[in-house]
């Protein structure tokens, strides 16, 4: 049993076959689908699952607070598992490949802007936007690099 369905069971949730599958599809993921590639990859292991079963399935577990929806700017919700530390992402704009990092000095700094502002802070979300530095110079729309 994976950490996905654990938590839905914990959470008293009915876990029928394909919201095994569709859990499980996610805690493998190591990127952060959306619902149209959670059913493609569901669908390969089992073809009953319709895209409504995902798209209701996703809804639930998020609802439940076991997955986190994110939007990158692509036009889709993507998603994965509530983490168990806290991490951001920078989303590379040309591929919409996104990589999770943490940085102990963003992390401060964004404590104390909170602060100055005459805040406690309780949560974020960094979202970075960029693109590989050796793409960046062809890009018409970056300015060169000096």
């Amino acid at each position: 049993m994976d950490r996905i369905e654990k938590l839905c069971i914990e959470k008293g949730l009915r876990m029928t076959g394909q919201r095994r599958v569709i859990a499980r599809v996610l805690a493998e993921a190591e990127d952060h689908p959306d619902a149209e590639e959670l059913h493609r990859r569901a669908a390969a292991i089992d073809p009953h699952i319709s895209i409504a079963t995902v798209y209701r399935t996703v809804r639930l577990l998020e609802e439940s607070g076991i997955l986190e929806r994110h939007d990158f700017r692509d036009g889709r919700a993507r998603y994965e598992e509530v983490p168990d530390e806290h991490h951001d992402h920078l989303i590379d704009v040309q591929t919409g490949r996104v990589i999770e990092f943490h940085d102990d000095q963003i992390e401060e700094l964004q404590r104390l802007v909170a602060e100055k502002l005459g805040y406690r802070l309780v949560d974020h979300r960094l979202e970075l936007y960029g693109v590989p530095l050796s793409s960046a110079s062809g890009d018409p729309k970056q300015k060169p690099r000096k």
